[in-house]
């Protein structure tokens, strides 16, 4: 698994757009943690009325089914960003200069053909449910409370949209930094070392303990 230094960040037309994204994308991630909390306040607000009162929240796990593409879909974008993503680099790691660029441009070609599928599935499971001949343009609804789906449905094309965006930027990244032989992209997520992890976690560390002093 990789730990990922700050993106860097230069003058050039591509990271003044990937700074510009970022902040929609922190947008994104904002909402979905936003999301957790609500959901959580709903949770106390169900158990202790069913403790208190004997009458839970209605329709709590419908409002379950609507958080969750939020909560799990809104953030990736932002995760990509920042290297934040579970990744294996045993062989990638060991790479530099335009070899490793290489490398990743193509590692990351693969994860935009997966995204491109799954936007155009994502939608047309949003577009199946979505019917304005119908009440509140929806075509099916959650059991209990009957809430509309397709709101929920219609967050996964966009979330995926939005990563799509996102590896067409690292594409752009890591072929500049391949046609340049740079050191030191922008807009990308730079792997570092194990030494450099461990140095960084002795330092964390440190720092807390002169703190707690």
């Amino acid at each position: 698994m990789a730990g990922a230094l700050s993106v860097l960040s230069d003058d050039s037309t591509l990271s003044r757009i990937d700074r510009r994204f970022n902040a929609v994308e922190k947008v994104l991630a904002f909402l979905s943690g936003l999301a957790v909390l609500l959901l959580r306040v709903l949770a106390v607000v169900s158990v202790g009325g069913r403790n208190l009162f004997n009458a839970p929240l209605p329709g709590y796990v419908d409002w379950i089914q609507q958080f969750m593409p939020l909560i799990a879909f809104m953030g990736i974008s932002y995760a990509m960003r920042d290297g934040g993503h579970i990744r294996m680099d045993i062989v990638i790691g060991q790479m530099k200069g335009r070899t490793l660029w290489l490398a990743e441009l193509i590692t990351t070609l693969a994860p935009l053909a997966l995204i491109l599928l799954l936007i155009w599935g994502s939608w047309a499971h949003f577009d199946r449910s979505f019917d304005c001949t119908r009440p509140l343009c929806s075509s099916d609804s959650s059991i209990d409370i009957a809430l509309p789906l397709w709101p929920a449905k219609l967050l996964a094309p966009v979330a995926f949209s939005v990563l799509g965006l996102r590896l067409l930027l690292q594409l752009w990244g890591y072929a500049r930094a391949f046609a340049e032989g740079v050191t030191q992209p922008v807009a990308v997520p730079l792997v570092k070392s194990a030494a450099e992890l461990a140095a960084e976690e002795a330092q964390h560390v440190s720092g807390a303990r002169n703190g707690e002093d």
